[in-house]
């Protein structure tokens, strides 16, 4: 059993968390409650750690009632967190279905890699206009940052990807992914002489 001091501990620093997220959204301050506890080493289902689920939410919670960070609305396809993260190149859509796989689907059905059958297969389930050459889509989410490659051409989601759907989705406005070389006076010349 606690004692009165360690009691009075617990109250402050409950004190000084809510007053730290105050002026923070409920979305804004989920994140950093699971960002805490994650760098904390806090696993939330660890005996001792009570979870209360919210009066207004309704059902059990399982392995596969899986939701995006920083949502409370239950992810179950593709096609709700493409709506949802409004992705604007095929490079994002290419990090979401990546994404999807390795934390969303059902348990048995998850994995760490993808390749360019899953980009084919989940952009048609998501509504997502399809690449000419989706092997290429992951070549560029590479070059963007967003994946490593784990060879015979699959790919992993890096955290930089994580976080460009957790955090970073969706933009306004901005264009994500590789940019177009730009010419260089030499390369102008030699294509003027041509």
């Amino acid at each position: 059993m606690a004692d009165a001091t360690s009691i009075e501990q617990e109250l402050e620093a409950i004190k000084a968390i809510t007053s730290a997220l105050t002026p923070f959204e409920a979305e804004a301050r989920l994140r950093i409650l699971q960002y805490a506890t994650h760098h904390l080493g806090i696993k939330t289902d660890a005996p001792g750690v009570q979870n209360k689920p919210d009066s207004k939410a309704a059902g059990p919670q399982n392995a596969e009632d899986q939701t995006s960070v920083g949502s409370q609305r239950k992810i179950t396809d593709i096609r709700t967190l493409r709506e949802e993260k409004q992705p604007k190149t095929d490079v994002q859509m290419a990090a979401i279905v990546a994404y999807y796989l390795a934390e969303l689907v059902p348990l048995d059905s998850r994995k760490e890699a993808i390749e360019p059958a899953d980009i084919s297969t989940y952009f048609k389930q998501a509504g997502h206009p399809l690449p000419k050459e989706p092997r290429f889509t992951l070549v560029n989410a590479k070059t963007a940052g967003y994946f490593e490659s784990v060879g015979g051409g699959a790919y992993k989601l890096n955290p930089v990807g994580h976080n460009l759907v957790v955090h970073g989705l969706p933009k306004s406005g901005e264009n994500d992914g590789p940019k177009p070389r730009k010419k260089t006076k030499k390369a102008a010349a030699r294509k003027a002489k041509k």
